[in-house]
C-alpha cells in the first residue's frame, strides 16, 4: 500500500479525533454550552468568557474544523452558532450525544453573568433605538416591509386558524398600532405590550382615533414582567429586535393559552446590513429551520407557512406554531 492510500484510509479517524480533541477542554464546551439557544460574536464571546480575543478565537476554529459549531454572517460582523448534528454522517452519533451531555451541564455562575450583561447591552441598543426614532418608525419599517405589503397573507393565515369571537389576543411590540385593528375586529379582548413608551403612545393614537375600545395597551418587558396570556400570541416583525431570539420564544410561548396559537411574521435571513442602522434591527432576519427548531424546543407544534417575497429582494416568512391542547379539547374560547 502506497503512502497517499493509506493517508487516505486514516481520513475518517483523523475527523473522529477532530471531534474529541474539540471536546477535550472545559472551556470549549463552556462555549458549546453557551450556544445552545443562542448565538454569539467572538467579542462577545470574548467578554462571555474573560479571554483575550485570540484566545477565544483559537477555541472556535478548533471547535469549527470539528463541525461543532457553524458560522453566520450578520451584515459585517460574523456570529457563531452550534453546529447541528447529523446522525448519517461520520460523527455523527458523537455529535449528538456531547451536545446531550453538554446540554446537561450548569454554566458557570460568572459566565451565566456575563451572558446577561451582552444579552443587556443588546436589548439596550435596541430600546435606544425606538426610543431616538419613533417619529419616523413607519418610514423606516417601509424601507424594508410595511404591513400593506403582507397584511392579506397574514390575515389568511390567521383567518384559518379559526379562533371565535371569545377568544383573546396579544401582539407583542404592536409598533404604531397598525395590526391592531384587525385583531380587535376578531378577538374579544386584545393586549398590546410594549416597552418603549414612545412607541406604545403611537399605538395608542391609533386606537383612539379607530375607537378600539377592547384593545388594553401596557408598558411592560415582554419578558420580565407580568401580563395576561392569551389564545393568540402575535409577533410581527418584532423578533429580530429581541437579544436573545430563541429563549424570548421559549418564555413567550407560555404566554400563549392551551390549545391556542403563536403567530409569528419575519423576514428571511438577509445580508442587508443597513438595516441595523436605519431600523434597529439586532438581527437580519432568521433561517426558517431555525425558528422550527425554537418553537419545538418550547414545547410548540409547527402548523401552517407562508412565504412573500417583496419587490425590494426581501422575503417575509409567516409562521404558525400551535401549542398543544394539555385538556384534550377545544381551550375555552379559541377554536371552533
Amino acid at each position: 500500500m502506497n503512502m497517499r492510500a493509506s493517508l487516505l484510509a486514516f481520513q475518517p479517524v483523523d475527523a473522529l479525533a477532530a471531534l474529541c480533541k474539540a471536546s477535550g477542554d472545559p472551556l470549549r464546551l463552556n462555549v458549546l454550552r453557551a450556544l445552545t439557544n443562542d448565538s454569539f460574536g467572538v467579542l462577545e464571546l470574548a467578554q462571555i468568557f474573560a479571554i483575550g480575543q485570540s484566545g477565544i478565537s483559537h477555541h472556535l476554529k478548533v471547535l469549527a474544523q470539528a463541525g461543532l459549531v457553524a458560522t453566520r454572517r450578520e451584515g459585517n460582523a460574523i456570529f457563531y452558532r452550534r453546529a447541528l448534528a447529523h446522525g448519517e454522517q461520520l460523527g455523527g452519533t458523537l455529535h449528538a450525544a456531547l451536545l446531550d451531555e453538554v446540554d446537561s451541564l450548569q454554566l458557570p455562575a460568572e459566565v451565566q453573568g456575563r451572558i446577561a450583561e451582552v444579552h443587556s447591552q443588546r436589548a439596550a441598543a435596541s430600546q435606544d433605538f425606538f426610543a431616538r426614532t419613533a417619529a419616523s418608525f413607519q418610514a423606516q419599517q417601509d424601507l424594508i416591509a410595511g404591513l400593506p405589503q403582507y397584511r392579506d397573507s397574514l390575515l389568511a393565515l390567521l383567518d384559518a386558524l379559526g379562533f371565535t369571537g371569545a377568544a383573546t389576543a396579544l401582539e407583542i411590540g404592536p409598533g404604531d398600532g397598525a395590526f391592531l385593528p384587525e385583531l380587535a375586529r376578531r378577538f374579544r379582548q386584545v393586549t398590546a405590550l410594549d416597552n418603549s413608551p414612545a412607541m406604545l403612545e403611537l399605538a395608542r393614537t391609533r386606537c383612539t382615533a379607530e375607537g378600539l375600545g377592547n384593545v388594553e395597551l401596557q408598558l411592560a418587558d415582554a419578558l420580565n414582567d407580568d401580563y395576561p396570556a392569551a389564545d393568540c400570541v402575535v409577533l410581527n416583525m418584532v423578533l429580530h429586535h429581541f437579544a436573545a431570539p430563541a429563549e424570548a420564544l421559549k418564555q413567550l410561548a407560555r404566554q400563549v393559552n392551551s390549545g391556542g396559537s403563536l403567530l409569528i411574521t419575519e423576514l428571511c435571513s438577509h445580508n442587508q446590513s443597513w438595516a441595523r442602522q436605519a431600523c434597529g434591527d439586532l438581527w437580519l432576519g432568521f433561517e426558517q429551520d431555525d425558528l422550527a427548531r425554537w418553537a419545538v424546543a418550547a414545547g410548540l407544534t409547527p402548523g401552517e407557512s407562508l412565504y412573500v417575497g417583496l419587490r425590494n429582494g426581501f422575503q417575509i416568512q409567516l409562521r404558525h406554531f400551535a401549542k398543544p391542547d394539555q385538556h384534550n379539547g377545544p381551550s375555552a374560547g379559541s377554536r371552533t
